[in-house]
């Protein structure tokens, strides 16, 4: 089994944690909320195993990197700027990105802020999502029409980091549930992010019961002492860059010519699979939509021989 390394590199201004084993062309992989490096271990593996040099970053805010303070520290035009120095510190010239949740984000962004510098793209769960005509929190606004929207819930400083942080291991627990009793059709029902009326916080619309089974109870405590460290101030302030990673895109050509994977869960209540239809009309170079059934949000996690399958035979011609 590869041996996963752990060092530091500085990159923008501020000092970030690496995971990373294997050698070969460089898979860097951007995780989302609430998550850190950790939720690449199948994968670190994998691709290792196959010949190649697997990165794992913890990104800004979140585990054993940095957690600057202010709220606009943590745009999309910062976040891709920490990938790139991290490149750069690790002498490596191009790499494949791969992006799950708000890494997904990431991983579309660095394509288009520094080409020469991507080779290849995967997404996982996040599609790539054009520059829209109207500001994000005044569409959510429109798309809730007074219900509960997770996203504008999150915009308030301190508001959620109370919820979340009173008890991290509920919190966590919340989250990483599987997709229990599903219906495909009857999830599509209500527009993403909105659950239920408004009122409360979000804990009250998550099940207070255990985890999912895709994770042991001992990585389960890796998650929690991570958070219990940081808190959730770091992660959220993500989601309150959304209107401001809004103006900041209104210079970028909104097209991937990279070859691209976007791999989708059939489950996910959030980021649902059809959001990647057309993607195509955006990224041209899309080889494939992969389509993991059984999955909810946290495909990685959950399906990892899907997974590690759909991104190595994605990748297959880029070994040395």
């Amino acid at each position: 089994m590869a041996e996963i390394k752990h060092h530091f590199v500085n990159t923008n201004g501020i000092r970030m944690h690496v995971a990373e084993a294997g050698d070969g062309f460089p898979v860097v992989m951007c995780h989302g909320f609430p998550e850190i490096w950790y939720s690449w271990r199948h994968q670190i593996k994998a691709l290792a195993e196959a010949g190649f040099r697997a990165i794992a970053p913890d990104q800004r805010g979140y585990g054993d990197t940095d957690c600057p303070q202010p709220i606009e520290a943590y745009s999309q035009k910062q976040i891709v700027t920490d990938v790139i120095g991290m490149l750069d510190a690790l002498g490596i010239a191009r790499c494949v990105i791969v992006g799950h949740d708000w890494g997904g984000m990431t991983a579309w962004n660095a394509p288009m802020m520094y080409p020469d510098r991507i080779e290849r793209v995967i997404g996982i769960n996040t599609p790539f999502i054009p520059r829209a005509p109207m500001k994000p929190t005044d569409a959510m606004r429109a798309m809730a029409a007074g219900n509960f929207h997770y996203v504008l819930y999150f915009q308030t400083p301190g508001v959620a980091e109370s919820e979340l942080e009173r008890d991290v291991a509920r919190t966590l627990n919340g989250f990483y549930q599987d997709p229990v009793n599903i219906d495909p059709e009857e999830m599509r029902k209500a527009p993403p992010g909105v659950f239920g009326p408004s009122g409360g916080g979000i804990l009250d619309r998550m099940p207070d019961r255990p985890h999912g089974k895709f994770l042991t109870e001992e990585d389960f405590q890796v998650f929690v002492r991570a958070f219990t460290k940081t808190g959730f101030r770091g992660g959220l302030n993500w989601y309150r860059n959304i209107d401001r990673n809004w103006e900041d895109s209104a210079t970028l050509e909104q097209r991937i010519n990279q070859p691209a994977l976007m791999i989708t869960a059939e489950l996910d209540v959030v980021l649902r699979p059809e959001m990647a239809e057309g993607m195509r009309n955006w990224v041209p170079n899309l080889r494939k939509t992969v389509l993991i059934k059984g999955s909810g949000h946290w495909t990685q996690q959950e399906k990892p021989r899907e997974v590690n399958q759909a991104m190595l035979e994605f990748l297959s011609d880029l070994k040395r």
